[in-house]
């Protein structure tokens, strides 16, 4: 059985999360696809950003774009009312933990001065790396009960699904996302990109599933995201046992869980016959594969100035 591995937010467990250097280090570790989030900003910009408000965790403000600006501090307002210039200001290379417990503090490397990319500029490191071979997972980050956080989802698909054409990867990538009304737009926009369907126990609900309800599907979360427009199921991995993946497998949908750090769970996973695992580190997940005599991801060679 062949399984993936897909570096979640790049290598967040090894990384800064959503940057440059993230992607760049999953990609020399190793990985089938690069999983990062997308979001728009005030000047219809996409940038990578996992959280619809600037994250005090991910994010420190440094600067003013401009004198006086009334918006400083950037941390803590809505990315769609900050333009590319306010948040460039950033700086997403360093961790900042709210709690002692904070899981990543202890193994991610800093690296300090990172700026948020813009989608543009992973799409060029993607391309300079030469990393045609390795899919790009894009997460369209869209919060339909927060409307006045979150960009119309057509026009945020849209210019997505634009900027993968311009740079000629629409063939090596995917959209996600947990608003299914994005699947209906990239299966109408893109029909041949794959489409995940994301899933947690929070968003199961009409109001994430386009209006779908789960009891009119007999609970079968597959049939409900074929109907919505995916072409692979993702659910939180604390929500997969026998019948989903039973379920999954008759329905013909691939199965690709996330996010598994831990190698004993993600052996589970794989024993359920899932296509593929999300995971902070694709370090573990690798070896774990090796353990398994499963095929490894090829590493891609390292190159130069991915700083920021």
């Amino acid at each position: 059985m062949h399984a993936e591995i897909h570096g979640h937010r790049g290598a967040r467990g090894l990384r800064p999360e959503n940057t440059l250097p993230g992607l760049a280090h999953a990609l020399e570790l190793g990985v089938d696809a690069l999983e990062f989030d997308v979001a728009l900003t005030a000047d219809r910009r996409l940038v990578l950003t996992h959280d619809l408000t600037v994250s005090p965790v991910t994010s420190a403000d440094s600067r003013p774009a401009f004198r006086d600006d009334p918006l400083f501090p950037y941390v803590g307002r809505a990315v769609g009312e900050l333009t590319l210039a306010q948040l460039r200001t950033l700086d997403c290379g360093v961790r900042l933990p709210r709690t002692p417990d904070d899981r990543f503090a202890a193994t991610q490397v800093p690296v300090p001065e990172t700026r948020m990319p813009t989608l543009g500029a992973v799409l060029g490191l993607v391309d300079a790396y030469g990393a045609d071979r390795v899919r790009l997972h894009v997460e369209l980050k869209s919060d339909p009960t927060r409307p006045e956080l979150s960009a119309d989802p057509l026009e945020l698909t849209e210019l997505v699904v634009a900027e993968l054409d311009r740079h000629d990867r629409l063939g090596g990538a995917a959209i996600l996302s947990f608003d299914w009304r994005i699947l209906r737009a990239a299966r109408s926009l893109a029909p041949a990109t794959p489409r995940y369907a994301l899933v947690e126990r929070e968003t199961v609900a009409p109001v994430w599933f386009d209006g779908l309800r789960l009891e009119d599907f007999d609970g079968d979360l597959s049939a409900a995201a074929l109907a919505a427009g995916g072409t692979v199921l993702s659910p939180d991995h604390v929500m997969v046992d026998e019948e989903l993946a039973r379920r999954a497998e008759k329905s013909e949908l691939p199965l690709v869980v996330w996010t598994v750090n831990e190698p004993g769970r993600a052996a589970l996973m794989l024993d359920l016959g899932v296509a593929g695992i999300v995971t902070d580190y694709p370090d573990r997940m690798r070896a774990l594969w090796a353990e398994r005599g499963m095929p490894v991801p090829a590493r891609v060679s390292p190159m130069r100035g991915t700083g920021s």
